[in-house]
């Protein structure tokens, strides 16, 4: 119970990381308020965290966080019904790939939107709230923003994730002299709903696989459990910091 008392938004808490960060987080003594676009998965995962004996609340209706206003929305709900925030944790994310040649300007400005935008907006509106209470932020960034991959088609996602990388070490010294910290998370290949669809194809499964030391996808439940330990100021003296969590693929 190491988040006892503490109220944690997280975004895109529909499925994949975010569900997961959503029932570790309750598990942890976390009030969590979360945000989904998909209403039905929202509900799905407050009934998860209602069952495992959690608490979470959070609009249960669609609701988009990439707009500034969107933002403000679930920024006040939560503070409406909770008085406070300690923890933003920014995971949700939404990317389109193609090569550059082929990069329409709709979906590179997509990718800006649901990977950057995402971010920045709800992190202004909660600032005030997380300077109050002395809080954390926590980005999820991805290895997509330390390095390329040939043939991937991941130019838009590179760029978003490296801004991410880069905003975090801004907030960090932003908010140090207002007691925030701001830490991001760089996962690596992590098995979710949304990348279930490559491991079922054997050689593509094989081809990815194959870049990773450790011979296996992440689990979502291993980045949220990093999560949870910087959330829990046990390492209160970290901030700005980036933490590469891969199966060692950078390291190759």
């Amino acid at each position: 119970m190491k988040l006892a008392g503490k109220v944690a938004l997280i975004s895109g808490t529909g499925g994949g990381q975010g569900r997961a960060a959503a029932l570790r987080f309750a598990a942890e003594g976390a009030i969590v308020c979360g945000c989904d676009v998909t209403a039905e998965s929202q509900n799905e995962t407050i009934r998860l965290v209602a069952e495992a004996g959690g608490r979470m609340t959070g609009p249960r209706t669609t609701l988009d966080i990439a707009t500034g206003a969107g933002a403000q929305a679930w920024i006040d709900g939560a503070l409406a019904e909770h008085g406070r925030i300690d923890i933003l944790y920014n995971n949700a994310s939404a990317a389109r790939f193609a090569p550059i040649d082929r990069m329409s300007d709709e979906d590179w400005h997509f990718t800006i939107r649901n990977e950057l935008d995402i971010v920045f907006f709800p992190t202004r509106a909660a600032w005030p709230h997380l300077a109050a209470s002395k809080g954390i932020i926590i980005n999820i960034g991805s290895t997509a923003g330390w390095s390329g991959t040939a043939g991937s088609g991941t130019i838009a996602h590179n760029a978003t994730k490296a801004g991410v990388i880069a905003m975090t070490r801004q907030l960090a010294l932003e908010g140090a002299p207002l007691g925030i910290r701001a830490v991001s998370i760089s996962p690596g290949f992590v098995r979710t709903p949304g990348t279930a669809a490559f491991l079922e194809v054997p050689e593509v499964r094989q081809k990815l696989v194959s870049r990773i030391p450790l011979g296996r996808p992440g689990e979502p439940e291993e980045i949220v459990a990093m999560a949870a330990f910087v959330a829990s100021g046990e390492v209160s003296f970290m901030t700005g910091s980036d933490i590469v969590i891969d199966g060692g693929a950078l390291a190759g």
